[in-house]
């Protein structure tokens, strides 16, 4: 008598912070999905939206973001998300309500939570990534020691911890997820991202401007590039990071925008662009360095971990890196062309995280 085993279910978490951890999740799902699991993911917004549009025949359950609201100037950056500190801490007591729900009406088999710090349970495996077990603030010191405690008590709660980064020193993100001490159960997952390298694709942009981020800075950006390139004569694309709202326009001669591109889109732009422009976002990071593409990097202003991440692998010769106060695009290009760019060179595979992944799966 044959035994036919139910698949196993997985709820996929991500943050609400900019669209990274929404898309460098998918690949993650896809190898669940090819591991024969029945994945569930929360969210709500632009993220649900963005995964559904990847994932249509996936139940997304509706769970409220943290919904952090952001500094008008870079400056007050650090300071505002401090102030809403106790807003987000009520928002993990209401995690945990919600997660014990679902768990018991779906029959939840595990729990990847993607920076969300109350989707932890006593009765079955879950897991925290993050590439962030150092919290960079404006401030440093002290208060960048409080939030680390405070990071791995969260951490420290979940059976798993992964970061997606390589261990060592040949890394991306420097001391964001290399500090001194590690959490428990600590796993490196390699660099994370949804595309592919191919051979041979055909040029089509000068330059792909990828816009994202949190409010108002998105826009800031936004308006900037979308003014200062209409006096330049060059081929672009400007992909504006607004999924949900499908939009096409030719904003110049041989300069097209757009709201939001697929995956798969996204993967050919980047392919067939010499330069791509973009906040230093690590899952953009990754995403650049697994297509091995030149850049030029605006980090959000105020947003430590982006101004931190900008120079660090500026200074590692991998990209260009400068601030948004004083960003003007024709001398970012012409900066950029002189910039001795190097390629990210590591021993480890890029996929990595697929035998983390069986392996999890395997476990449950």
């Amino acid at each position: 008598m044959s035994t036919i085993l139910s698949p196993k279910k997985i709820l996929v978490v991500p943050l609400d912070w900019g669209l990274g951890h929404a898309t460098r999740d998918i690949p993650l799902i896809h190898e669940m999905l090819n591991a024969g699991c029945k994945v569930f993911i929360a969210a709500e917004g632009k993220h649900a939206a963005l995964l559904q549009q990847e994932f249509p025949d996936i139940t997304i359950f509706p769970l409220p973001g943290y919904r952090i609201q952001y500094a008008q100037k870079g400056k007050f950056f650090g300071l505002k998300i401090i102030q809403q500190i106790p807003k987000i801490y009520n928002r993990v007591k209401y995690e945990q309500r919600w997660l014990k729900k679902i768990v018991e009406e779906h029959g939840i088999d595990a729990v990847i939570s993607d920076n969300r710090f109350g989707l932890y349970h006593k009765s079955i495996p879950t897991v925290f990534i993050t590439h962030q077990l150092l919290i960079k603030t404006p401030f440093g010191g002290w208060i960048e020691r409080t939030l680390q405690k405070i990071n791995y008590s969260f951490i420290k709660k979940y059976g798993a911890c992964w970061i997606p980064d390589f261990a060592g020193d040949n890394n991306l993100s420097g001391e964001l997820a290399h500090p001194a001490t590690l959490p428990p159960h600590t796993t490196y997952l390699g660099c994370l991202s949804r595309f592919e390298p191919k051979e041979n694709v055909q040029k089509k942009y000068d330059l792909l401007v990828l816009i994202s981020g949190p409010e108002p800075q998105r826009s800031n950006l936004e308006k900037m590039i979308t003014t200062q390139i209409k006096d330049l004569n060059i081929t672009a694309l400007i992909v504006s990071g607004k999924p949900g709202t499908p939009q096409q326009d030719q904003i110049a001669p041989g300069v097209t925008q757009v709201n939001h591109m697929n995956a798969a889109e996204l993967n050919q732009a980047i392919l067939a662009s010499d330069m791509v422009l973009t906040r230093s976002g690590y899952t953009t990071l990754m995403d650049l360095v697994k297509l091995n593409k030149k850049a030029i990097l605006v980090p959000t202003p105020g947003q430590s971990e982006q101004v931190y991440l900008g120079e660090y692998l500026m200074e590692k010769g991998y990209f260009y890196s400068l601030p948004q106060e004083s960003f003007h695009l024709k001398t970012a290009l012409e900066n950029a062309a002189k910039f001795q760019f190097k390629s990210f060179q590591h021993e480890q595979d890029m996929n990595r995280y697929k035998a983390v992944v069986q392996d999890f799966v395997k476990s449950l």
